[in-house]
């Protein structure tokens, strides 16, 4: 089966359709509720890096330079308080 966002692959898993593979951040709450578990699989869980990309000429408003620089400032913490748990 293909759909078309994590969201309608989620509820479709909810609804007895199937098994997925889906980001531990997506079905955060659905583990806490256990609507959805998590199946052991050799290789899994898929480690990726994440990379915030933009227009090599953009010119950035005050709010989005504030943005990265707190982000490039706190990269660690956030990844601490919002990732690790996962």
């Amino acid at each position: 089966m293909e759909l078309t966002s994590n969201e309608a692959e989620k509820q479709a898993v909810i609804s007895g359709l199937g098994y997925s593979i889906m980001p531990l951040i997506g079905i955060r709450n659905e583990l806490k509720t256990k609507r959805l578990q998590i199946i052991p699989v050799e290789g899994f869980p898929v480690r990726s890096n994440w990379h915030i990309i933009w227009l090599k000429d953009k010119k950035f408003s005050l709010v989005a330079n504030a943005f990265l620089k707190y982000l490039k400032k706190e990269t660690n913490v956030i990844i601490e308080k919002k990732f690790e748990s996962l």
